[in-house]
């Protein structure tokens, strides 16, 4: 038997002589996830009310009492007085419903000239526009703390790596200032789509606009958006603005994981470069020597969902006609999830960054002398003398191999060895091909060069300080 108790609530059900089956209506409700735009909702409602007292579609005294009828249904959700159930169907509904309880037949003017779908896109951007702005604070946030870990470490040297293969020394305030320039890239791209998250919806009514004589730039003021769509079936149907934040989350989201994968690598026994403290990581159910990486893996692991969000949108968008489609109702729990999760990974590893873990200064030291990585250096060093850099490549190459086979690193080659392979080679080869010389050297822009290295460190402390 079909339940119709719930059948007059609804703002569509007199079109229909029976109410859903309640399996139906619990499958169609949105009311479990959208309660999240609920201050949103009130927010930009009170903005439409306004704008019907200013145009005159209802009195001013209409306008004061549903503006704040609205926001006493904002204290009473705070105050965890307000709780809808599926029987609302969603927030706008559910917002409505109780404004009416409160006000009275007034309550029922506040739809005036909207739709859901116009109102749903509205709320959804005050949303993610809120997001965004808290975003790239902590965006900032990570940068200053992977900033003040390069301050203490400019002259500590790290083994770079091509190819997961031993290249090149390194100082390790280079190796952590390049995510400080991937964190800016995001934090940048965040405020390019803020700008078209920025856009009203409001007034564009369920797909053709209104015959009232509204003023959407007016409750566009009032929302702070800063323009509004200039097409009613791309305004209730665009969710492209969706798309570009979950594709620049899933950008973090690369950034993060590239980190945190290059922690849970030097956090092995095989790397041994940094410590994990006990307030970041955990232990084994079986095995009590271990200590565990959670925190990056974690970080890799929620990676792939927020790429999923993102195709799932991507595939929810291709096919559809305009304008509004029920569809777009899944739009929100890949967003809301995407932001909760890019969020809480991006705090996550700001805690562990700052204070989670400890660069091993005498292993990374013991590291970066016990191997080939000043091989090009060589090659530098006899250039610099007039040797053609293709030939002086090819002689080191000999070089090594030479070494390989007695065992020996470069460093150990005594200077009748070095004579023996080019007459160019002197006694100052030792200081050229030094760990601490080899990055030193490196003073190209950009480079890994401590003067380089201070100066990218003065700049992203510049830009910190300019918001």
């Amino acid at each position: 038997m079909v339940d119709t108790s719930s059948q007059a609530q609804q703002t569509w059900s007199q079109r229909f002589e029976s109410a859903l089956h309640p399996a139906i209506a619990r499958f169609n409700a949105s009311i479990g996830f959208d309660i999240e735009l609920i201050e949103y909702d009130i927010t930009g409602s009170q903005a439409h009310a306004q704008m019907l007292a200013q145009t005159g579609i209802i009195s001013p005294e209409e306008g004061t009492q549903l503006v704040e009828g609205l926001e006493q249904i904002r204290q009473e959700y705070r105050r965890g007085e307000f709780n809808p159930g599926v029987d609302a169907e969603d927030v706008h509904f559910a917002v409505e419903r109780r404004l009416t309880e409160l006000v009275g037949d007034t309550g029922k003017k506040l739809h005036t000239a909207r739709s859901r779908n116009d109102q749903v896109g509205t709320d959804t951007r005050l949303y993610l526009r809120d997001q965004i702005t808290q975003l790239r604070q902590q965006l900032r946030s990570f940068q200053a703390v992977m900033i003040a870990l390069a301050e203490q470490h400019v002259e500590t040297l790290i083994p770079g790596y091509t190819h997961l293969q031993r290249a090149q020394p390194l100082s390790l305030a280079h190796h952590l200032l390049a995510y400080v320039e991937m964190t800016q890239r995001d934090w940048e791209r965040l405020g390019d789509v803020y700008k078209r998250v920025n856009i009203s919806p409001l007034g564009c009514g369920a797909l053709a606009g209104t015959t009232f004589p509204i003023d959407r730039h007016y409750s566009a003021e009032l929302l702070q958006f800063e323009r509004v769509y200039s097409n009613s079936l791309d305004g209730v149907s665009d969710r492209d603005f969706a798309i570009e934040f979950l594709c620049a989350a899933s950008l973090i989201m690369v950034h993060l994981s590239r980190l945190a994968e290059e922690v849970i690598l030097w956090a092995s026994e095989e790397f041994r470069f940094v410590l994990l403290k006990d307030s970041c990581s955990t232990g084994s159910s079986i095995m009590p020597q271990k200590k565990n990486p959670d925190v990056p893996e974690l970080v890799r692991g929620k990676t792939g969902r927020v790429f999923g969000h993102l195709q799932a949108l991507l595939v929810l968008m291709k096919g559809l006609p305009l304008a509004y489609n029920k569809d777009l109702q899944d739009d929100k729990e890949a967003l809301f999830d995407g932001v909760k999760t890019v969020r809480g990974c991006l705090e996550a590893m700001t805690i562990l960054m700052q204070e989670g873990l400890e660069f091993r200064t005498v292993r990374l030291n013991e590291a970066v002398n016990e191997d080939f990585a000043n091989a090009t250096d060589v090659a530098d060093y006899l250039a610099a003398k007039g040797v053609p850099f293709r030939e002086a490549y090819n002689l080191v190459g000999k070089v090594v191999k030479t070494s390989l086979a007695v065992g020996k690193l470069l460093k150990e080659l005594t200077m009748e060895e070095w004579k023996a392979l080019h007459p160019a080679f002197e006694a100052d080869i030792y200081e050229a091909i030094a760990p601490h010389r080899v990055v030193a050297a490196r003073n190209s822009y950009g480079g890994t060069g401590f003067e380089q290295v201070r100066r990218a460190l003065a700049e992203a402390k510049a830009r910190l300080d300019q918001g």
